[in-house]
Order: C-alpha cells, then structure tokens, then sequence
C-alpha cells in the first residue's frame, strides 16, 4: 500500500485563513497579542508556543484543538483499501500529485480522474486487471492534473471519452455543467461544482463499490484544503456545503496527499473540525 505524507503542515493551514481573511502578521498579531517574532515562527512551522497557536486557531476562526493536533503531527487518516479504487503518486516540481483509478469490479469498466504527471503506470495496472477505460474525468485544469492527457489520451483506445466542468474547459475534452452524471459499468457518478480553488473544480461522487468515494481535486486534502487561489470564500463555502455534508464513511481522493474520509475530517481538519 502505497503511503503518501500529509500536503498541509499547521504552517500551511494558518497562512491559508490568513489569505482567507485577508490580514497580515502585523494584523494578526496586533489582533491576538502574540508577539510578532512568535508569529513568524509559527507561520514558518516551528510549533515553538503551543498558547499562541491557539490564540491564533481562535482569532482565524480555526479549531482549536485541530490545529494542535495538526502542530504535534499526531494525525494522519487511515490508511484506504477498497477494492474498485487505487491511487497514483508522481512528482511534479518540488510536491507531488495524485490520480485515481476507479472501477466497478463486476462489468471490470473502468475511469481515470487526473493525469498527474506520468498516467503510464494507471495504463498498465488496468492492463494487469483486465479493465476497460472507458473514461477520463477532469476536477480542474492546473497543469499538475492535466500535464500528461495527451500521452494518455494516445496509450488509450480513441473511443475513450474525455470530460472538463463546463466552467473550466479543457481542449479535447467534452463539457458538461454541475449535476451532469455518469456512469461506470455499474458505478454511479454525480458531479459538484466545489470551485473557489479554480473556476470550475469539480467533485466526483461515485457510488456503487462497498464505500462512497468522492474525488475532490484540490478543493480538501487530508486535514486542509486548496488554497482558494479564485475566490477562498467561494472554495470553503462549496467544500462545507457540497463535500462535507457527504456521509462520514466517504473516502475523499485529493489532488495532494493521503486519501481520508468525510468523518475524518469533521474530526481533524482545523478548517471544518467542531461544525458538523
């Protein structure tokens, strides 16, 4: 089983809400009271007061006890396995990027979501189970998600469908608006406009195998979420209402680090944790 590091550190959380709320480190220490020295070491990672931390937690509006948590790194979700769904992991300058192959395991028809960088290896383990690719479903077009279409898009069979949130297309692929649904084999997928992150980030809600999965790009990762690089109000508004709400037992395929679940993250991600 493939293990892949948490994306956000508590570092990354904080200087997200505080892009979200608009303010400064002079602001925010002005605001909480902690010193400005102690500020910038929290927002370079260094945990050096646990106090301060949760002066901060409060004022940006982030849970208290998740932040900690996040700051100690005594949280990771557990680890996925279900049968109709894999990740793949490859680099991309300095990170990493995740893409998914997901399958209904009786019909053995299959769909890729994201390219990442190198698809290859998402060809050749459907190759190894005996799958058919039917479909290539797109959250968002940043070029991490997108970069290797083209070579996927020739090591496939040219029937193979190609798909882009109307929002936010892509060349090649075929538009469809928010609440357009698909199928694969006898799996059931839903889509969810969750934008903010990019103009039309989608969420995937497939149901069918043994758990829900829901395939969210960047709009959360495991104890955090994307960076709201559109519209942060927007990118938090549509990951409570339309991610969020999913049932606890859903599994969340991000565009960075480990998979997790809805329950998980009521639980753990200092952006969501005490709400629901």
């Amino acid at each position: 089983m493939m293990i892949i590091p948490i994306e956000d550190f508590f570092d990354d959380i904080i200087t997200k809400m505080m892009r979200g709320h608009r303010i400064t480190e002079a602001e925010l220490s002005a605001k909480t009271g902690v010193p400005t020295d102690v500020l910038a070491r929290l927002c370079r990672g260094e945990f050096c007061d646990a106090d301060a931390l949760k002066k901060v937690a409060r004022a940006l509006d982030l849970d208290v006890d998740a932040l900690t948590i996040a700051a100690s790194k005594a949280w990771a979700p557990r680890m996925v396995s279900l049968d109709g769904l894999e990740i793949f992991n490859a680099a991309y300058r300095d990170m990493r990027v995740n893409s998914f192959l997901i399958w209904d395991p009786e019909t053995k028809v299959a769909a890729i979501f994201d390219t990442g960088t190198n698809s290859l290896p998402m060809v050749e383990r459907a190759k190894q189970l005996g799958l058919t690719i039917e479909s290539i479903f797109l959250t968002h077009t940043h070029n991490d998600h997108v970069a290797d279409l083209q070579r996927l898009d020739a090591a496939l069979d040219s029937n193979v469908r190609k798909y882009c949130n109307s929002t936010e297309p892509w060349p090649g692929t075929e538009p469809f608006d928010e609440g357009a649904e698909f199928s694969i084999g006898n799996l059931k997928v839903e889509t969810r406009t969750t934008w903010g992150h990019s103009p039309g980030g989608t969420t995937y809600v497939i149901s069918g195998l043994a758990e829900p999965v829901a395939v969210v790009g960047d709009a959360m990762f495991a104890g955090s979420m994307g960076g709201g690089l559109v519209s942060w109000d927007d990118a938090w508004k549509t990951n409570r209402e339309k991610i969020m709400t999913l049932p606890d037992e859903t599994i969340l395929c991000p565009g960075h680090g480990p998979m997790t679940t809805v329950g998980e993250e009521k639980r753990h991600n200092p952006f969501f944790a005490g709400e629901f």
